[in-house]
């Protein structure tokens, strides 16, 4: 009984929150302007837009634009363009592996952000839709963000 009453009463909490989203764009770009490597930014960078596309599709009531899959590969293209078109991408020295890296880093970024709220949804799915720890739903993305990101800062040393 008290489950329904506190359901009602206490509206739902959503782990992308605007705060967090622009203190992490704030983040990328200090991190930009202190000279750190353009994969690893990008990599933060994929998963900003992936926390922007979750958090907006719990704010969308339309079924095609409510899936957070969806939405996401939609600001990955959208982000990709703006690079593009800002000249951002191709330049001929910054590559990894012989991809761009900016290419690389929010590719790999986009895959690590998804493949996190995948877990997410499975760990839910296997509780009956309740988190583990506190705070799981962020702390699982960032937790793999940075483990890739470590990773690739030693592989690009």
């Amino acid at each position: 009984m008290i489950d329904y009453i506190m359901n009602f009463i206490v509206p739902p909490v959503y782990g992308q929150c605007p705060i967090c989203v622009i203190t992490v764009g704030g983040g990328l770009l200090l991190a930009k302007k202190l000279g750190i490597d353009d994969l690893l930014v990008s990599i933060w960078l994929s998963g900003l837009n992936t926390a922007i596309a979750i958090w907006i599709t719990t704010k969308i009531k339309n079924k095609l634009w409510n899936n957070p899959y969806f939405m996401t590969v939609i600001f990955y293209a959208v982000t990709m363009v703006y690079l593009i078109l800002s000249k951002q991408i191709g330049h001929p020295g910054n590559v990894f592996l012989g991809i761009d890296k900016v290419v690389f880093g929010i590719t790999l970024g986009l895959i690590v952000s998804l493949f996190s709220f995948y877990i997410d949804q499975l760990i839910r799915g296997k509780n009956n839709k309740k988190v583990l720890f506190p705070y799981q739903k962020v702390i699982i993305p960032v937790s793999l963000l940075a483990l890739i990101t470590l990773i690739f800062k030693i592989l690009i040393k």
